[in-house]
């Protein structure tokens, strides 16, 4: 938002030779001096990484995405090598569209599915379960005593008899509404995942594995055969197939934030000069992450959008300021000086704003989220160079458009002389704010909506609101995946795992099975809860069919021995090797905040309550256990984040402006946006999560430039001893248009996420453009109605004004 100049700020020097070379800052006569070094080394640098950023990889990994030094993370990744596929895993339903699964041509679809699959890179193949897997087996009840064995039998055939084998083994298996649909349409095959590819040591490309799966999807659909995906995997794998079309609102963004600077300046060349600089700050940016050893992932891969909408605003500063000055007749070199020894240190400050947004994100132990902040802060770090420096440098040669120029003097002088006469309407309305009735007015209903806000937000849900992956549209192949898996299998995708250490050789032990078995019955009472299933339910129906398939003896037995032959036969994935770690399975309907919680909220009442030194019952393991640690980190760290912005943005309003009455004038406005945007958030059924947790911290970092430039040049004229609407409307004419147009910008860019076919994108996008427009009608409309009653004209000058000379 560069400060316009009403009379030259200095001399105005036609003819170069008159310029003494020597003036101006160190910084400034090392860059100006040396121009043509510096664009060189620009131009290098713009072709090597722009080289480098071809090697950029767009790809996600399961770890970065949960919190791991989280209590309930820190269990799961302790017994993570005995609760193999609990994480990360893929579920692939194969559903009948006629008839049953128990088919010859079903089976042997599903056969050659699980074959193809069992040796894909990257699946923990002894853990695979399907039909045609040797561990899922059947146990009954015969005349000669218990009986069991494969479920599709060694000697199948594919004839009406050992199809109708199956049939039976199936029923007598336990796998209805686990592996096989209650209504024998359709079955899983279950694929766990490695944490890295165990032959080469990579980590899994999910882009290529979700790429592998639909080859597999098209090669076995048929008219008779439907195929359902879910899994973190997949849906990494949609976001990246998905986050490919960004590039079209990418270059959508670059048009319309062309057009309207072209509209505000209307000198092609200068226009082009900005968009260039922005483009070549996002080249530098991506080039310097693979360099660095860094990705981009589905949820920092926003991040490059922000640095080019950040650089056309801070762009649009410099070029204004020596648009004017060459409109005085001063040589494009001297002006591009000028407008760099007033607008650096203004220009640093509103980015070390920027910058503090994304460097609190730090706190926040997600990987993802660290990720993110760290993308944004190189981003940062390049504008400032290729903003700050470049552009003014690359004006020194190229100058503006003489008439450009011309015409935006030409305002700039009618706008002043309209201080003292008849005000431009647009700019009189806004200076009206500075009068005690309409700064009442202002005020009292920034305060009502604050507080109407403050109600509404304590609605807001911590996690996913929806059933699904929320990251993608609703109506998305993935959901509607999702939605078939929830409607068919009581044992749905999401799991919840509570993980029972005993001593060793003690999980099979009478005390903690009845244990378990009272943790079972009270999951089972959640709303939220479809099934469980653990080693103490199994332990009780082994007891019946052991006893002739009688319900009376439906019971956990007390004899050590019988508990000692249960075991021998119960699957791996309910106890590890050692018998010093048993595993209770709840399985939920979704997993929305509410559901999660609500499980999270009994596991820890009874482990309160039954929990000793020698029976230890953890949370959490299964991706709903993940999800849930997931979601009390972020709602601790929502408050924590928020409170660190704001402090780091009140240190530095405090900073440039020494003045805490301008410091409530800057920031009352901005926080009353926040709690809006949260207020917004629980209206569109958006929960804080990994993808919109850093949106506040974002909006409030880069929100609050509107207020720093305009607040700087209104206490820079409350010193002179002009009255507060005198002093705001020179801040109007001045700085307004800039903001102005820097808040159209951002939120027309931002705003076109919405039509994104990624979900949290579009969210994103909706919730950014709302901060940004909101936090500029705050800096033009509250902040000099707050101003009304708290900044007089002895109100000290900020140190930042010393360094933006105004007429």
């Amino acid at each position: 938002m560069a400060v316009a100049h009403s009379l030259p700020a200095e001399a105005v020097i036609v003819d170069l030779a008159d310029f003494d070379t020597r003036s101006g800052s160190f910084a400034e006569r090392a860059l100006f001096n040396n121009r043509l070094v510096i664009v060189t080394l620009c131009f290098l640098a713009t072709l090597v990484l722009g080289y480098q950023a071809f090697g950029l990889k767009l790809n996600a990994a399961f770890d970065k995405m949960i919190p791991t030094s989280h209590p309930y993370i820190v269990n799961f990744l302790d017994n993570r090598s005995q609760l193999a596929g609990m994480g990360n895993s893929l579920r692939i339903a194969v559903a009948a569209t006629e008839g049953d699964i128990f088919d010859a041509e079903y089976l042997d679809t599903v056969r050659k599915m699980s074959d193809e699959l069992f040796l894909m890179p990257s699946v923990d193949r002894p853990y695979m379960k399907s039909l045609w897997a040797p561990a899922v087996r059947w146990t009954g009840v015969t005349e000669e005593g218990l009986d069991g064995g494969p479920v599709i039998p060694d000697d199948y055939d594919g004839s009406p008899e050992s199809i109708e084998q199956v049939r039976v083994n199936v029923e007598r298996s336990g796998e209805i509404g686990q592996l096989v649909a209650a209504n024998y349409q359709s079955s899983i095959i279950f694929v766990p995942l490695q944490d890295k590819i165990a032959e080469t040591g990579e980590r899994i490309d999910y882009h290529a594995l979700s790429k592998r799966i639909e080859v597999l999807r098209a090669k076995y659909e048929s008219e008779k055969i439907r195929i359902h995906v879910t899994g973190f995997a997949k849906v990494v794998g949609d976001l990246i197939d998905g986050l490919q079309q960004v590039m079209m609102f990418f270059a959508g963004a670059i048009v319309i934030c062309t057009a309207v600077l072209y509209w505000y300046t209307r000198c092609l060349r200068s226009t082009l000069l900005v968009v260039a600089c922005s483009v070549v700050a996002v080249v530098w940016l991506l080039g310097l992450l693979p360099t660095l050893g860094y990705e981009l992932d589905p949820y920092s891969v926003l991040v490059p959008f922000l640095v080019f909408a950040i650089g056309m605003s801070h762009g649009a500063q410099k070029m204004n300021g020596i648009m004017q000055d060459i409109g005085r007749g001063t040589h494009s070199l001297v002006a591009a000086r000028y407008t760099f020894r007033r607008l650096f240190l203004a220009g640093m400050t509103a980015l070390l704003a920027d910058a503090v947004g994304f460097a609190v994100l730090m706190v926040i132990d997600i990987q993802v989220i660290q990720d993110l902040a760290i993308t944004a802060s190189i981003g940062v770090a390049v504008l400032i160079f290729t903003n700050l420096v470049l552009l003014p440098i690359l004006l020194s040669y190229t100058g503006v458009s003489p008439v450009a120029a011309q015409r935006s003097l030409r305002a700039e002088l009618r706008d002043a002389q309209d201080a003292g006469h008849g005000k431009h309407p647009f700019w009189a309305f806004l200076d009206l704010f500075t009068q005690r009735k309409w700064a009442s007015i202002a005020v009292l209903t920034g305060l009502a909506m604050g507080v109407v806000g403050l109600a509404v937000s304590f609605q807001l849900k911590i996690g996913d609101t929806d059933p699904g992956a929320p990251e993608l549209r609703p109506d998305s192949r993935y959901n509607r995946d999702n939605a078939f898996m929830t409607a068919n299998y009581a044992a749905s995708s999401d799991v919840y795992i509570v993980m029972v250490r005993t001593p060793q050789y003690a999980c099979g032990q009478y005390d903690t099975l009845m244990a378990v078995d009272a943790l079972e019955r009270e999951l089972q009472q959640l709303p939220g809860v479809e099934a469980t299933s653990s080693l103490a339910g199994l332990a009780k129906t082994s007891n019946a069919g052991m006893n002739e398939g009688s319900l009376k003896w439906f019971e956990i037995p007390r004899s050590q021995d019988m508990l000692n032959a249960i075991i021998t036969r119960a699957p791996r994935e309910m106890f590890n090797q050692n018998c010093d770690l048993l595993t209770v399975y709840a399985y939920l309907k979704d997993h929305k905040a509410d559901t999660l919680a609500s499980v999270v909220n009994v596991v820890e009442a009874f482990a309160a309550r039954h929990g000793t030194d020698e029976v230890r019952f953890l949370n959490a393991a299964g991706n709903a256990g993940i999800e849930a640690a997931t979601n009390i980190v972020v709602k601790k760290a929502n408050v924590q984040m928020l409170f660190l912005v704001y402090a780091a943005v009140i240190v530095l309003a405090f900073i440039a402006f020494r003045s805490w009455r301008a410091v409530v004038c800057a920031v009352v406005p901005l926080m009353i946006t926040s709690v809006l945007c949260e207020a917004l958030m629980v209206a569109l059924n958006i929960g804080v999560k990994v993808a919109t947790l850093p949106v506040i911290a974002l909006g409030v970092g880069i929100g609050v430039d509107y207020a720093l430039y305009v607040m700087t040049v209104t206490l820079a004229r409350l010193k002179d001893g002009m009255s507060l609407s005198e002093a705001y409307y020179r801040a109007l004419i001045f700085t307004g248009k800039v903001v102005v147009l820097t808040g159209i910008t951002l939120g027309i860019a931002v705003a076109t996420w919405a039509f994104s076919p990624i979900k949290f994108q579009a969210d994103m996008g909706i919730l950014l453009a709302f901060m940004f427009v909101w936090n500029m009608l705050g800096a033009l409309i509250l902040l000099p109605a707050l101003g009304h009653f708290l900044l007089s004209p002895k109100t000290r000058m900020p140190t930042v004004s010393a360094l933006v000379e105004v007429a």
